[in-house]
């Protein structure tokens, strides 16, 4: 599943799976009468034998914001059928983001699920699992179970029960877990596309009971932690002042990464999510000393995720968007200064990710200008931004652009414009963030054909593209030499010329297909000193290589 602040396509672990586990638990089921699957995983034919035989299938579903995924495409409706007929007699529940509709792509309006077979869960699917569960005479009758929303204190308690559930992803022990420190929008007046109001007012939960769950993961194996399932990492515990933007509270996210690199000193990632840009507009103090928690605190390459939407100031206030350009500037401009210095795995610390929606009340094709503008204005005062999302809006019951239909008007537009600022923006500000001979630690192998691509485990990881076949679910360094539109190109570090393929060869910063058939010529070579007496004009590639003989 895949909602603005939360998701679950690997290597993530959404919250979802762990606290139904712990419902479970809650109510006197084993762990070791609990399994969890992905859907790719059923699409492999695992898992088959036991459809039929369990006592209850639990389906989570959803994807509010659509995206590409290089592993692990988000279940479909027909998956879910074939899923309930194989089930035969046992109940089938259905819940998660899907509850507020199904849409497979941005521009379209998602529509209800009305599904044979499967027990529909409009409320929260935790609560109405531990509800369904709660009866000493076996499964209540879920049209007697009524849709309700679970509190902060039942998933103080189901979260960290259960956490062993991460040891069933396919992916242990390289498993991302989102965590969750509250849902819900505390602003008056929402985004007109926005379904965080649909889960109800801010409803934080308590630094404790976050810093328990982590300690009930990390002792289950958990290394690799973000803090996404908030619609404002800034806002957390934040003063309500009875306006639009409660003021941040520092020493609330001090103890709370505190807290959680307590509970687990030897986490290997530490990432945020999302920071709303008009909090740290408005309040720039406050949230440059968060800011600077968050870098004290957590590992390199880190993301703060922005949602601007658009730049444009007839849609951001025809959509009661969050803020101007110049608070988005502001914010941008702050993250940089805090987060811009290089970490210790080869990125900035932490920099901003921007979000852009079309496809909104006001759009002209003057909105497509504004963007693009302010876009090449980050570029032009040498800020950075680590990633660009551009997407067509999903309109959902509920929300106040359901009732518009704008988001195909200018669809001709935004696929130019889109592929504008990939050529343009996306490939200069990689080539400033990542320069050529940066070296990424830690990159896992995920995908393998003539060319592996793999990432960093992180919250925003940058793709990299290897033109070699490598072993998979392995961790290598790699050597940045040349870029894409949204990725990089990039060899393992340090190389060993002695024996890479000649295709990694010329793939060495400054070499090219010429110099690399000289370097082949001579192989082996004994040293560095050997390679040099040999070749002339080959010292610019020593820190990027090894000789094993």
């Amino acid at each position: 599943m895949d909602e603005p602040a939360c998701l679950g396509v690997p290597p993530y672990i959404s919250p979802y799976p762990r606290y139904i586990a712990g419902a479970m638990a809650e109510q006197g089921i084993s762990p070791d009468h609990i399994q969890y699957l992905t859907i790719d995983q059923v699409r492999q034919g695992q898992g088959q034998d036991i459809l039929g035989k369990t006592a209850l299938i639990v389906i989570i579903a959803g994807m509010t914001v659509p995206g590409r995924y290089l592993r692990g495409t988000p279940i479909n409706p027909g998956e879910i059928s074939d899923i309930a007929r194989a089930a035969g007699d046992t109940p089938v529940v259905l819940g998660g983001p899907i509850r507020l509709g199904y849409g497979s792509q941005g521009g379209m309006k998602a529509i209800a699920m009305d599904m044979q077979d499967i027990i529909p869960v409009k409320g929260d699917i935790e609560a109405f699992i531990n509800d369904i569960l709660a009866s000493s005479a076996g499964l209540h009758d879920p049209e007697t179970v009524a849709n309700r929303m679970r509190s902060t204190s039942e998933i103080a308690k189901w979260g960290a029960r259960g956490a062993f559930v991460i040891r069933h992803h396919p992916d242990y022990p390289h498993v991302m877990c989102e965590l969750e420190t509250y849902r819900g929008c505390a602003r008056q007046n929402h985004c007109s596309f926005c379904t965080e109001p649909l889960y109800g007012d801010a409803d934080f939960r308590e630094i404790r009971d976050v810093v328990c769950e982590v300690e009930a993961l990390y002792g289950y194996g958990a290394r690799y932690f973000r803090i996404g399932r908030q619609p404002d990492l800034f806002s957390y515990l934040a003063k309500d002042t009875g306006g639009d933007m409660p003021v941040p509270r520092p020493e609330a996210l001090e103890q709370l990464y505190r807290g959680i690199r307590s509970a687990a000193p030897d986490l290997r990632v530490l990432h945020m999510d999302n920071a709303n840009p008009a909090t740290i507009a408005s309040y720039p103090d406050e949230s440059e000393e968060i800011a600077r928690i968050i870098v004290k605190y957590h590992t390199p390459g880190d993301v703060a995720a922005m949602g601007m939407e658009s730049a444009d100031p007839r849609v951001v206030r025809a959509n009661c968007l969050k803020a101007m350009s110049d608070d988005v500037l502001e914010a941008v401009r702050l993250i940089n200064r805090v987060g811009g210095a290089r970490g210790d795995n080869g990125l900035p610390e932490l920099l901003p990710g921007l979000n852009f929606i079309h496809g909104l009340k006001g759009e002209s094709e003057e909105t497509f200008h504004h963007n693009f503008q302010f876009l090449k204005g980050l570029l032009d005062s040498d800020l950075m931004v680590r990633r660009i999302n551009i997407r067509q809006v999903m309109a959902f019951p509920g929300t106040r652009i359901w009732q518009e239909d704008t988001a195909y008007r200018y669809h001709k537009q935004f696929i130019q414009f889109k592929d504008r600022v990939r050529k343009e923006i996306d490939r200069p500000m990689l080539e400033r963030m990542v320069p050529v001979g940066t070296v990424l630690r830690d990159v896992m192998c995920e995908v393998s054909d003539s060319i592996t691509f793999g990432r960093q485990i992180a919250s925003y990881p940058l793709l990299v593209g290897i033109p070699a076949t490598m072993p998979l679910k392995r961790f290598i360094d790699v050597t940045v030499t040349g870029y894409g539109q949204r990725s990089i190109t990039g060899i393992p570090y340090p190389l060993d010329i002695n024996h890479a393929v000649p295709r990694l060869i010329g793939e060495l910063p400054g070499v090219g297909k010429k110099r690399a058939r000289s370097i082949l010529k001579g192989r082996p070579y004994r040293d560095k000193d050997d390679l040099l007496a040999q070749l002339e004009n080959m010292g610019n590639i020593l820190p990027y290589i090894t000789m094993k003989n």
